[in-house]
């Protein structure tokens, strides 16, 4: 019955066009926005924790808000080397680079 329930409001808020947010299991904290990404998109297994260790890794510290978006690209919070607070970019490769300006 919970499972019905549970698919009802699935289907009535997608097509309300209500944004969906999905806990992916392996990534427990992060969230993954489903209205956003096209059928078919395959998102791959890369954890919270494995990008925040990977961007700490690169130099940066104090990594939050870490996001997976459809693209497989995790987008952050993180202060530089120099003590500068931006925003970063996790590319699929696991490339870690600033983003924007």
């Amino acid at each position: 019955m919970l499972k019905n329930t549970i698919c009802l409001a699935l289907a009535l808020a997608l097509s309300s066009g209500s944004q969906i947010f999905l806990a992916v299991p392996s990534q427990a904290t992060a969230t993954i926005l489903l209205a956003d990404c096209e059928a078919g998109v395959k998102i791959d297994g890369t954890s919270l924790e494995q990008t925040k260790k990977r961007i700490e890794a690169a130099g940066y510290t104090q990594v939050k808000d870490l996001k997976k978006g459809c693209d497989n690209v995790w987008h952050g919070t993180a202060v530089n080397k120099d003590g500068v607070g931006g925003n970063v970019m996790v590319t699929p490769q696991g490339e870690v680079m600033p983003e924007g300006n």
